[in-house]
């Protein structure tokens, strides 16, 4: 049971705004979705902000809420500019206001007298707060909370720079209930979202401005990764790349969990490199997980078993791992580009060119000859072409000849122009002397590239449409049943062209 109480949501929302009228609406906003607030005094502007931000609380905030007042120095890695007196100044203030906890920093506990927070007239309960904003120190098997100072718990929020940096935190979650653990960055991200799952006593999450580095805002952790639900029982899977905080298979993956009512819950790992990652797996409890740029080949190299034609095309996209822990590779972008081209182009007999040559690029170019294409390889890296073009019987093309010969499509296998670089193409106008241009990018939903090829009258296909194929047979295959893509298709082109109306 949480030190927190009973029937007290675990999951903590963070009001942090300079402004008291912000931090009103903030408040009544996190409390629709839960119970439990962390306020930030110290992102208040001023003492005179600060005085009408609690002054409010007092008079409005309801009685069944529990809120945890901080104001963290600038010592501590706050934006209270104040001495550690002024932050106790405010805690008691809070207290008066109707706040039941607050949070104190490991600094000023170490100012206090005999260093211990009794007789300082605080909220009756203290989270002390110890934060490491550049990286995940050693740590203790056990924090011995009862000698810190009379607190009542521990909060340890630390940069994950590694994924096994995110799982020695989560450790320190010993099933007392009295200890916050809080992984940082963005490589820190799946352990934050499963933190509760693992044990932690409190999960944050901001409603509107991050206060930390990887904080997911609260209606991401509750919507789309159902954070305050997942249990032991929760089936968990990931994507992997680098970078990955483009990808939309999270969205993709969970809107069909949650459609198809499955406790399951897909994951975002930043990878730097495979070998740390694939040792984090069993820690992590993946049971699968979807390969991205930059380890679609590489993975090849970690597999125990892989499909035939995964390993004919010699990339994979999608892992099973098996109840032996054992690794089981498939390519389902092959599904994904045959499904976004039929019907809008004869692939038998077509010339096409396949621009780039890494993983992306091998499943197009199968797909595309296994249906009777002859497949042109045009890439920066030649050996790479050569052995692409080599593969599948096809040939490699030199780009100046782009400008001067006709063909009936061409695909961009390569990352130029996605986002965050929508402003960049890998090809210019004058290259695309063809009847129909395919962008594997799919966010944005329409690229320079695409944009340039309608200009000219040129047929355009655009990414998401093998990124829904490939994704939904992926989706299929650890579910063992059909998905709900109606539900799935409708989420990810909302939230692209939701992103393009921001963007414009």
């Amino acid at each position: 049971m949480s030190v927190f109480g009973k029937g007290v949501s675990r999951l903590c929302a963070v009001v942090a705004t300079s402004s008291a009228r912000e931090f009103r609406r903030l408040v009544r906003a996190a409390l629709r979705e839960t119970s439990t607030v962390e306020l930030r005094l110290d992102w208040l502007a001023s003492d005179k902000e600060r005085r009408k931000a609690l002054a409010w609380l007092k008079r409005a905030a309801p009685k069944k809420a529990v809120f945890l007042a901080t104001c963290r120095r600038r010592v501590g890695g706050g934006e209270f500019a104040g001495t550690a007196e002024e932050e106790l100044f405010w805690l008691r203030e809070a207290k008066q206001a109707g706040c039941g906890w607050c949070d104190l920093e490991v600094e000023t506990l170490r100012e206090l007298p005999g260093k211990t927070v009794r007789g300082q007239d605080l909220p009756p309960k203290v989270l002390l707060s110890i934060h490491d904003f550049r990286r995940t120190p050693k740590l203790p098997r056990k924090l011995k909370i009862a000698e810190r100072g009379g607190v009542d718990a521990v909060k340890v929020a630390a940069m994950a720079r590694k994924l096994s940096d995110s799982t020695r935190l989560l450790r320190l979650t010993d099933g007392t209930g009295r200890v916050v653990a809080v992984p940082m960055g963005e490589i820190g991200l799946p352990a934050r979202v499963l933190s509760l799952r693992a044990g932690s006593a409190l999960m944050y999450a901001p409603v509107a401005a991050a206060t930390a580095p990887g904080q997911v805002n609260l209606k991401e952790l509750k919507e789309l990764y159902r954070a305050h639900e997942l249990t032991e029982e929760t089936k968990v899977y990931g994507v992997i790349g680098n970078p990955i905080e483009h990808s939309l298979s999270p969205l993709l993956h969970n809107t069909g969990y949650v459609s198809a009512k499955i406790d399951a819950v897909l994951l975002p790992f930043l990878v730097e490199r495979l070998r740390e990652f694939l040792k984090e797996v069993k820690e992590f409890d993946v049971a699968g997980f979807s390969v991205t740029i930059p380890h679609k080949q590489k993975i090849l190299d970690y597999l125990d078993e892989c499909e035939r034609l995964a390993e004919e095309i010699g990339a994979v996209n999608t892992v099973t791992v098996r109840r032996d822990g054992k690794l089981v590779g498939r390519n389902t972008d092959y599904v994904g580009v045959r499904r976004a081209l039929e019907g809008k182009l004869k692939l038998k007999g077509s010339r096409v060119v396949i621009f780039g040559a890494g993983g992306a690029a091998r499943a197009a170019a199968f797909a595309v000859a296994e249906a009777g294409a002859e497949v042109l390889v045009c890439a920066r890296r030649e050996s790479a072409a050569k052995d692409l073009a080599r593969a599948v019987k096809g040939a490699v093309l030199k780009r100046a000849a782009l400008r001067k010969e006709k063909f009936e499509a061409i695909l961009n296998t390569t990352p130029v122009g996605m986002h965050p670089h929508e402003q960049s193409s890998p090809l210019e106008s004058a290259e695309l002397n063809c009847e129909l241009v395919m962008d594997m990018i799919y966010r944005p939903l329409e690229t320079k590239l695409l944009r340039m090829a309608a200009a000219r009258g040129i047929r355009t296909v655009s990414g998401v449409e093998m990124f829904l194929a490939q994704g939904i047979a992926q989706w299929e295959l650890w579910m063992g049943r059909p998905a709900p893509e109606a539900q799935m298709r409708r989420a990810i082109l909302k939230a692209l062209r939701d992103e393009n109306k921001r963007r414009c």
